[in-house]
């Protein structure tokens, strides 16, 4: 038995350095999820902030329109579809297939942020808005000052929840060619035509990833808590 799995390990991984696709797809994968992340959370705060002033002050009415249509469209079809859309029809004559993937994983991610964003900040009581006004701050100055901080608080679980979600969307960025973890992983099976050892490890890979990505939500959430007392 030990033998044959030394076997299967050096069929899959070593032979031909066959390893290295899970090396460059990991790496890939990560580059993929921490700007589509970066972009995701810029796009979901901006349409947050929107939509809770259309709310609340019941300005920025076509902005909050043209929100309303990108989260419809956004949330109603699905990730991969966009993906293709993205990488066929709108960036067809770009050459970066990870920059189109992030694009891609971003907006999308945006939508779900910006729900996620906007239900914590209208969670927070209206008192708190009228006290920031009181003390002479502009609405921008009391929303960032007073309303995000709360905010973010509560509703951080939920955003770690979907950077982990996001983490594990990119898998489908093989269909555009992209040779990120888990493509590396079918590479390495279509080659040896055994796919235990290369899927296993991918699926061990994303575990792990998400367990670190857990623990340091997890963690932040603690301190801020703390912050409290």
């Amino acid at each position: 038995m030990i033998e044959m799995l030394h076997d299967g390990f050096v069929r899959n991984f070593i032979s031909d350095d066959r390893y290295l696709f899970i090396v460059n797809g990991f790496f890939t994968t990560i580059k993929i999820t921490f700007f589509a992340v970066l972009l995701g959370v810029a796009v979901g705060f901006l349409i947050a902030m929107i939509k809770s002033t259309y709310e609340m002050t019941g300005k920025l009415k076509l902005p909050n329109l043209i929100c309303n249509i990108y989260l419809t469209i956004i949330r109603g079809t699905p990730t991969m579809v966009q993906l293709l859309i993205l990488y066929f029809i709108v960036f067809a004559s770009v050459n970066n297939k990870t920059v189109v993937a992030i694009l891609a994983f971003g907006i999308n991610s945006g939508a779900y942020v910006a729900e996620i964003v906007r239900s914590g900040i209208m969670s927070i009581d209206k008192g708190q808005m009228e006290a920031g006004r009181s003390l002479g701050f502009t609405y921008i100055q009391t929303m960032i000052y007073i309303i995000l901080p709360q905010a973010l608080k509560n509703v951080l679980p939920a955003l770690g929840n979907e950077m982990i979600v996001l983490l594990k969307e990119t898998a489908i960025s093989g269909y555009i060619a992209i040779q990120d973890l888990t493509k590396g992983g079918d590479i390495i099976r279509s080659r040896t035509y055994d796919p235990y050892f290369p899927l296993l490890t991918v699926a061990a890979i994303y575990l792990v990833i998400v367990m670190i990505m857990s623990a340091g939500v997890n963690r932040l959430e603690r301190r801020l808590r703390n912050s409290d007392h």
